[in-house]
């Protein structure tokens, strides 16, 4: 189990705090049902920061590749991570609901016990593709021989059926 990386949110903004490091794909838990594969890393960087308007915010920088599933082929699809994300730190559930209604800010409530991987994984899964696929010409679904003899008897059958209804 990775140790976790707590912080009070508000403190770590006030004080400029940053940290940086690498964490191994195979420490997201919630993210494993969207990747083929958990080896490999990912570098991060979170820094805290006051905004022009003197709010505390959360820089949060995550870059590195991680495989998904094409949903067009079924194959893996390399994907090229580069999030860079600014949020604004809500002091409690008021404010944090104000920052909702603003769709031109990312918000969250500010803990004195923020667990930042956490932050990290749920930025990386909002980040991902809804429905990633290859380019349709590197997408092996395109190349597929559809004239190859094995592939007959299987429209044969479907032409079979349909002649039945």
């Amino acid at each position: 189990m990775p140790a976790r990386l707590i912080i009070d949110a508000l403190d770590f903004a006030r004080t400029a705090a940053s940290h940086h490091g690498k964490i191994e794909l195979s420490e997201l838990k919630r993210l494993q049902d969207y990747l083929v594969g958990n080896s490999g890393e990912l570098n991060y960087t979170i820094r805290g920061a006051l905004d022009r308007e003197g709010k505390s915010i959360l820089r949060i920088v995550i870059q590195g590749s991680i495989n998904l599933r094409c949903q067009r082929c079924l194959g893996e699809l390399m994907h090229v991570l580069d999030v860079q994300r600014d949020l604004l730190l809500a002091r409690d559930e008021h404010e944090l609901s104000r920052l909702d209604e603003d769709k031109s800010a990312d918000g969250v409530l500010a803990t004195p016990d923020m667990d930042i991987m956490a932050l990290i994984e749920d930025e990386i899964i909002l980040s991902l593709p809804i429905s990633p696929r290859h380019g349709e010409s590197e997408c092996s679904i395109g190349t597929m021989n559809w004239s190859d003899a094995s592939e007959k008897p299987l429209f044969a059958a479907l032409a079979q059926l349909k002649k039945l209804h």
